[in-house]
């Protein structure tokens, strides 16, 4: 209630840096819960069973799902305030704007939007339907079914995450072009997902929700997966930042020149320590993986710098000179954290927290490494 109070006394005050803070809210939003989707398709697509046990938590951060289609509504309304190609007289006295107009032009950009989210929505009702009729049937077929869907949603994933990354922020720099964008976005989705899945699983634990077969050594290849995708983001990262240097190409460069400039400087050094170096040397040792303590503040650590890096993707559209922060920038994260809880709370009250009918489930839980 309180971020809601807040959000709305933002778009009083400045409606402009609202924006920009909901856009920099949604974007999260959608990292947590697309990329908790992915985790469940993973799982069905590589026949996991150690991710068993803990695949629920996943599938109920997933359930904001529908959530992404109502709050996508106030960034379509105002979508003119952000985008500023969206304006005819702009589009039509910049050359370079006007190649891009059969991609750039709100029909299509509404229509790509509704395809992304109707997508997600699809295959999350599919996959969930599935798997909480296999807690009351026992039906195996259930699970080859979800595999069949993970088939066709890994590669949608790809690309209605691409679509969405170069949509809602990489438009806001029309001039500007990275082809590895996409990967970069969704690279570090799958490192939110993982985060938030390891913080629930864990308190969960810690108070008593879970099968006591569920030792510390569970934790080990969550600890590993958020381990690597981390580096996967890092590599995707360094990777963009090579190819614009050395191509060295003013409609590439001015972005990261930007970034690299000013006030962003400092946010810039702040994203590599503390989204790669910190995280880095914390969770490389094979102990810290077993530590569901560490493993907690680590979770937390990665929500928190990938906001710093989605904060760092968008911001500086708005705050050129350098990043703004203040009371208006807060009512989002709270807003954020009392959807997931909210969600969380209504399907956890009315859903088992582990899968008890997947054929899979024993397998999970005896897991050792």
């Amino acid at each position: 209630m309180l971020g809601a109070i807040i959000i709305i006394l933002s778009f009083v005050v400045d409606r402009e840096r609202a924006l920009f803070d909901y856009l920099w809210m949604y974007m999260f939003l959608i990292s947590i819960t697309i990329g908790s989707l992915m985790l469940v398709s993973l799982e069905y697509l590589v026949g996991a069973t150690w991710s068993t046990p803990f695949r629920r938590v996943s599938e109920f951060l997933a359930a904001c799902t529908p959530v992404l289609i109502i709050l996508a509504l106030p960034l379509l309304y105002f979508s003119h305030d952000l985008y500023h190609w969206m304006n005819a007289d702009v589009m039509e006295a910049d050359e370079l704007l006007k190649g891009k107009q059969p991609y750039l032009n709100l029909k299509f950009f509404l229509v790509r939007i509704g395809f992304c989210l109707l997508v997600w929505l699809i295959f999350y009702l599919l996959f969930i339907r599935n798997s909480e009729k296999q807690d009351e049937t026992k039906d195996s077929n259930l699970t080859r079914k979800n595999i069949t869907l993970s088939v066709i949603f890994t590669p949608l994933f790809v690309i209605t995450m691409t679509i969405t990354a170069v949509d809602w922020m990489m438009s806001l720099e029309p001039h500007w072009y990275s082809t590895i964008f996409g990967v970069y976005y969704f690279s570090g989705t799958i490192v939110a997902a993982l985060a938030a899945a390891t913080i629930i699983t864990v308190l969960l634990r810690e108070s008593g929700y879970f099968p006591s077969k569920i030792t510390n050594q569970h934790y080990y290849s969550l600890g590993t997966m958020m381990f690597g995708f981390n580096i996967f983001w890092a590599y995707i990262a360094f990777s963009q930042f090579l190819l614009i240097w050395y191509a060295d190409l003013p409609e590439e460069t001015y972005w990261m020149i930007q970034r690299l400039s000013g006030g962003w400087a400092y946010v810039s050094f702040a994203l590599l320590l503390l989204h790669f170096i910190i995280p880095f040397l914390v969770l490389l040792p094979r102990n810290a993986k077993t530590n569901p303590k560490l493993l907690k503040v680590m979770a937390i650590w990665m929500l928190c710098a990938h906001a710093l890096d989605l904060y760092w993707l968008i911001m500086p559209s708005y705050g050129k000179e350098g990043p703004v922060f203040g009371w208006t920038e807060l009512g989002f994260p709270l807003a954020i954290s009392g959807i997931f809880i909210l969600i969380f709370k209504l399907k956890a009250d009315r859903k088992n927290l582990i899968p008890v009918g997947d054929p899979k489930l024993e397998a999970g839980l005896d897991f050792h490494l």
